[in-house]
């Protein structure tokens, strides 16, 4: 099990490499957090509901304004460095990792946020490639830094959607609105319901501190995960017009039985996992308000065994992961699990008694392996505050 790296020791940290590398040091720093979903899976972009947290994994950037309109990206997790001019229209380009980063300034710029050249330094504490939304975080980490170097404030509903646009035009992934979202809005002690039509949101309280959320990665990410979102996306949106509705959003199981009268139809189970997805979270937000533990992970139990039958997006590892939590939920030591994120790899979420987080941790891992072959990456967290200006 890992512990988190507080925010002080990651900025003394990242201050020190901001310096080596720019040869002075950091004036401005930013940080958003990494999401993990709760509930509420593939429903964003069929304008539902989600219920996400931002967890206590972050990514920080820092900044020292130029004199020029150059723009100097470095990143202490990969190598290449990136070079932008602020005088010329912003394209995606190599290295990949800036994309977001570019994606998010041109955003902010079409908003009339007008920075000045800068250097600036990313560090992050998100695992990538485990479904919890490190380019989310990148992209609203950005726009709170021009936030900060302009002095200009954005509405925070108008930053996820810029921020959600840049992952569309600059990273080429159709990724619904949850994600940025919750690392804009999150707050500590509380997951957020999102309503992914309207865009309004509820923050909804987590505050008994015996209750944590267990994140465990599988590290695996199958390699078919390509083109399958974009597949997903499409066959819902297929349903959706079949049963002559907007979005699944407004379609019911009565009106799924009517237009799909064979339950094997590959759209009637798609369809079927995105209706009652909603129900559940919706449901799951009155059972975390009532600290009804037993009802949320009943709920949450019930998600997962929808997106490994209905919506197909689980993969071996993770049912492993799920069937060995469910082992610990008699004893009372945990309430529920789920894969959680895109699909086909990536992590977990379990509710687990704050006590027994850690035996139950051990127990997961040392069976997961066994079983697998795999080393498993965990880390406990509670619900964190979104983006934010650092003072350095």
């Amino acid at each position: 099990m890992t512990d988190a790296v507080t925010l002080e020791q990651q900025t003394a940290a990242a201050v020190d490499q901001f310096t080596q590398t720019f040869g002075q040091p950091p004036t401005h720093a930013a940080v958003a957090p990494g999401r993990v979903n709760l509930i509420g899976e593939h429903t964003d972009y069929n304008d539902g509901f989600v219920l996400p947290m931002a967890i206590e994994r972050q990514i920080l950037l820092l900044a020292r304004p130029r004199d020029d309109r150059k723009v100097r990206l470095a990143s202490t997790g990969v190598p290449e460095q990136a070079e932008l001019n602020l005088d010329q229209p912003l394209a995606p380009g190599e290295p990949s990792w800036a994309n977001y980063v570019r994606g998010a300034i041109a955003g902010c710029i079409e908003r009339g946020l007008t920075p000045p050249g800068f250097d600036a330094l990313v560090d992050s504490t998100v695992p990538t490639g485990g479904g919890l939304s490190s380019s989310a975080a990148l992209e609203v980490g950005t726009a709170t830094l021009l936030e900060s170097l302009t002095g200009q404030p954005l509405d925070p509903v108008q930053k996820a959607l810029l921020c959600q646009k840049a992952e569309h035009d600059f990273a080429g992934m159709p990724c619904g609105i949850m994600d940025q979202f919750i690392s804009a809005m999150g707050m500590a002690d509380h997951a957020l319901l999102i309503d992914c039509r309207s865009y309004e949101t509820r923050r909804v309280p987590m505050h008994d501190p015996d209750v944590v959320v267990l994140i465990v990665n599988s590290n695996v990410k199958h390699e078919l995960v390509g083109g399958e979102y974009a597949q997903r996306r499409a066959q819902c949106e297929a349903a959706a017009r079949t049963m002559n509705v907007p979005a699944l959003r407004d379609a019911t199981l009565d009106m799924l039985d009517e237009a799909y009268p064979d339950p094997s139809d590959v759209a009637f189970r798609r369809a079927r996992h995105v209706i009652t997805e909603n129900a559940r979270t919706l449901a799951a937000a009155e059972a975390l308000a009532a600290g009804d533990w037993a009802a949320m992970g009943q709920l949450m139990l019930e998600s997962h065994t929808s997106m490994r039958d209905d919506f197909e997006i689980s993969c071996k590892e993770l049912d492993i992961l799920v069937e060995l939590a469910t082992r610990r939920i008699a004893s009372g030591e945990l309430y529920g699990s789920r894969m959680t994120g895109g699909g086909f790899g990536g992590c977990t979420v379990s509710l687990v008694r704050a006590d027994a987080a850690d035996a139950v941790g051990k127990f997961l891992a040392h069976q997961y392996e066994h079983i697998t072959g795999i080393h498993p990456a965990l880390f406990v967290t509670r619900p964190a505050a979104g983006a934010r200006v650092v003072e350095l």
